[in-house]
């Protein structure tokens, strides 16, 4: 899996009041936490932190503190403002590369639904799914051969296999889908209407 490398400053704890100033100055308060580990405060700039916020892509990301400390981690949750939507707030878990790490990862399909040749309409229901593995294993995207998707199928988070990685996501998870259209539906029923006055007659 790529790396993203993030800067950022060490801060205090501070009230609403201080967590207010630091957003004006165009930062965003951070909070790095993992087993065996204090908790870090820090802060990093908003324009930096749109490199990870403003893509679909997954990464491992290099925090280097103004302190002189580095540390490896993941996105654990993003808080943005309701109506401007930027980000808010920060929580990144630390990893290493000797166990393993759960992440979400995009899902980047391939192939012509054989369901969407017959009419039907390809519907992509979830863009990534969440998986664990070493870090070393990690993939950038999960790659999924929708080809053989006929009308009415789907592909679920538990039909998804790569070697060395575990599908955290429920294995119901549904990934696409081709559904049937209005027009194959009214086309259906009309044969069916049109084979009943054959049969009458």
């Amino acid at each position: 899996m790529k790396h993203f490398e993030l800067n950022g400053k060490i801060r205090e704890v501070g009230n609403k009041a201080v967590i207010k100033a630091i957003r004006r100055q165009g930062l965003v308060p951070c909070n790095l936490y993992g087993q065996g580990m204090e908790n870090v405060l820090f802060t990093v700039s908003d324009r930096d932190l749109q490199g990870i916020t403003n893509t679909p892509a997954s990464y491992i990301i290099d925090i280097k503190l103004d302190n002189g400390q580095t540390y490896m981690a993941v996105v654990h949750e993003l808080q943005f403002h309701p109506v401007k939507d930027n980000c808010l707030h920060a929580d990144f878990l630390a990893v290493s590369e000797d166990k393993p790490i759960a992440i979400k990862v995009p899902i980047v399909v391939s192939g012509h639904p054989v369901g969407v040749q017959k009419g039907g309409k390809f519907v992509l229901v979830s863009r990534a799914i969440r998986i664990s593995a070493l870090m070393k294993d990690l993939p950038d995207t999960l790659n999924v051969d929708v080809t053989s998707l006929d009308i009415e199928k789907r592909i679920v988070a538990g039909d998804i296999k790569v070697d060395n990685v575990n599908v955290v996501s429920p294995k119901d998870t549904i990934i696409c889908t081709v559904k049937a259209t209005r027009n194959m539906t009214q086309a259906a029923d009309e044969n069916a209407e049109g084979a009943e006055g054959s049969a009458e007659a």
